[in-house]
């Protein structure tokens, strides 16, 4: 147990006051031996027991309602959040507010989510707590914003339901940096959230850095965490995996393809019926759902011959978290995919210009401009969704060029001189040629995304069996996608300053036969260049998809937004929004479909050495957390007062025997 007033219970020791008082009073008197009342004590010997009994009884009773009146000033606490008013009381209270989708999970047969449960628990328990200045940072927009009191929380649409991820160590480093700019003192930080591992990100090395500015802190900042890690298992989330834009036979449509997770691997097969909307119109599509796991590719929905673009939803039965049901598409006709090529070696330029030549797609045109060195002004950047570049470094004017295409968006793919070379682009540059005596083969590469994913039917690229013979040393600051079994990197990639522009990649190698195997065993090259060319043909449609949380959305006029919420935040909200003749789409963040929570001893390990409190809670619970329980203590001490007041009544005499007057 806690108290509000806990420095009240330093007079604890008056109730003792009653037991001082009656030892005082037994030294009052001194016992003298008196014959006359010998007889009178032996007479009363049998009734002396009960009256000891009762005279400590009164005591007992004083001693406990003075007891009882000091703890009710102290006003004690009772419940989860006890040790939070224990000690100092914190002059500022920072809310750390996770508004992912995975939130939006609404209690077993109740219509409260996670996020209106833990925003209604934190006001009554800070309510009751009070305290100093409250600040608010919540996982969108991720910046301190403080509040004139927590009953605020209530109607901010920064403390409403979001559809982008949350980055939960971001928002403690931002606490940390609002604590050290204000020069606070004594603080308590109180997280909000259902410990989703793709929020909390456990294994990401930015936790040590972390832990190194929190531990100083220890002494004077508490971290209270509100966590909701129940799963609803039956809850299922639809994602649109790919739209293609058909004519055929003077008939337009798109080939709709999709994916439903979630259930239990356990259940029986079944149809899911989705509902698709394409510009008004509506159709139910039934999909087979095997294991937990629905898939539909290549759907055909037919368009009427009018309709160019547009754009449309799929939407599932309502199931406990309505924030992943709903998914937005757009769709026009795909654009031509160029390739701008410029290769020194001719036994390079052959794999190259077949790998962007030959179409994934037979409905989508591929072409390739091939230029030289000098002429990069005078290619229409503006077709242009991918450059491949094999020999030194562009300069001059064609540098210029390639840094203008890729701040427009455009996708480069260098790949070495096979003499030296010393240019750079983007900070970045190639090395020294290296060669070993026996073949390297891939040690590791990223499969989950980027050039070098998986496939759509779950199987990985053969990256491990490239064998690399001849590479250069990838100088720069870069994400490593590929690495060679010498711990050398194969491929990065890097990202250009700018909100719009494209990615360029940097492989440490080419395609030549005494280099390595990329041309010979041309299957991850393809896939690589494909992959690469259809993120900057992507650039070039006047339709655009993006994740929640993208701040390209403030300037577009929302057409729908996911359960039409509030359009104060376009960018953290799925849906559709226009710019002209622009559509763009804004979806959930395909994190918040993964249903991995953080385990405990991870969660520990995270908060060691840190003064840290959890509890756990679940959607829909309307108990308080935390409540005031001095109204027993004044219940106790009337009873304590009655009772003495009734054993210090006189006793009623009982009827002598004897004759009558």
């Amino acid at each position: 147990m806690s108290f509000l007033q806990p420095w009240m219970l330093v007079a604890l020791p008056i109730a003792a006051l009653p037991i001082i008082i009656h030892l005082i009073n037994e030294r009052r008197y001194q016992t003298l031996p008196w014959a006359a009342m010998m007889f009178l004590l032996a007479a009363n010997q049998m009734s002396r027991g009960y009256a000891r009994l009762r005279q400590w009884l009164i005591l007992g009773l004083r001693v406990v309602a003075i007891a009882a009146l000091l703890f009710v000033i102290s006003r004690p606490l009772a419940g989860g959040w006890m040790g939070a008013a224990t000690g100092d009381r914190a002059e500022t209270t920072l809310i750390l507010l996770d508004r992912s989708p995975s939130m939006q999970q609404m209690g077993v047969e109740t219509a409260m989510s996670k996020l209106e449960t833990g925003q209604r628990q934190l006001r009554d328990t800070l309510r009751t707590l009070g305290g100093g200045r409250v600040v608010l940072i919540d996982s969108g927009h991720v910046r301190p914003q403080e509040l004139d009191s927590v009953d605020a929380l209530a109607d901010m649409p920064e403390a409403g339901p979001a559809d982008n991820t949350a980055d939960i160590p971001a928002m403690l480093q931002e606490a940390t940096d609002y604590l050290d700019a204000n020069e606070i003192g004594r603080a308590d930080i109180w997280l909000v959230s259902d410990l989703r591992a793709s929020d909390w990100q456990p294994e990401s090395g930015r936790w040590a850095a972390l832990r190194e500015t929190l531990l100083p802190r220890a002494q004077t900042t508490r971290f209270r965490l509100l966590a909701y890690p129940e799963v609803q298992t039956e809850n299922r989330a639809i994602t649109v995996t790919g739209i293609k834009y058909e004519r055929a036979d003077r008939q337009k449509r798109i080939l709709l393809s999709l994916e439903i997770s979630g259930g239990s691997v356990d259940e029986p097969d079944r149809m899911i019926p989705v509902q698709v909307e394409i510009e008004g119109s509506r159709i139910e599509v039934p999909v087979h759902s095997s294991g937990g796991r629905a898939v539909l590719r290549d759907y055909p929905l037919p368009l009427d011959n009018a309709v160019d673009s547009g754009w449309g939803r799929v939407s599932l039965p309502a199931d406990a978290n309505p924030a992943d049901n709903v998914a937005f598409f757009a769709f026009e006709p795909p654009v031509p995919r160029v390739t701008v090529l410029f290769c020194e070696d001719d036994a390079v330029r052959l794999p190259l210009r077949l790998a962007a030549e030959i179409p994934a797609e037979p409905s989508i045109q591929h072409r390739v401009l091939q230029t030289q060195r000098g002429l990069l002004q005078t290619v229409p950047w503006e077709e242009v969704g991918l450059l491949l570049w094999q020999g030194v470094m562009p300069t001059a004017g064609d540098l210029e060029a390639v840094e203008a295409f890729l701040a427009a968006g455009g996708q480069a793919m260098f790949f070495p001189s096979r003499s030296s070379d010393t240019g750079q682009l983007q900070a970045m540059r190639f090395g020294n040629w290296q060669s070993n005596a026996t073949d390297q083969g891939v040690s590791q590469w990223r499969g989950d995304q980027g050039l070098l994913a998986g496939t759509l039917a779950g199987g990985s690229l053969p990256v491990g069996e490239l064998r690399i013979k001849r590479f250069t040393t990838l100088q720069g600051t870069a994400t490593t996608l590929a690495r060679l079994s010498g711990e050398m990197s194969l491929l990065v990639r890097h990202h250009p300053a700018g909100d719009h522009a494209g990615t360029v990649y940097f492989w440490a190698t080419t395609p030549h036969p005494d280099d390595s195997s990329l041309g010979t065993d041309g299957i991850v090259l393809y896939v690589a260049i494909q992959r690469a060319l259809a993120a900057g043909a992507a650039a070039l449609q006047s339709t655009a998809d993006q994740v929640a949380g993208s701040r390209l959305a403030e300037r577009w006029s929302p057409i729908v937004i996911g359960d039409q919420r509030p359009h104060s935040e376009p960018g953290y909200h799925a849906g559709v929004f226009q710019d002209g003749e622009h559509l763009l789409t804004i979806r959930r963040a395909p994190a918040e479909d993964q249903l991995q929570i953080v385990a405990d001893d991870q969660l520990l390990g995270l908060f060691r050495g840190l003064d840290f409190t959890r509890i756990d809670d679940r959607a829909g619970n309307y108990a308080s957390l935390i409540h005031e329980v001095w109204r027993l203590f004044l219940i106790l001490m009337i009873l304590a007062m009655l009772g003495e007041a009734w054993l210090c009544l006189p006793q009623p005499r009982s009827p002598t025997a004897g004759g009558r007057s």
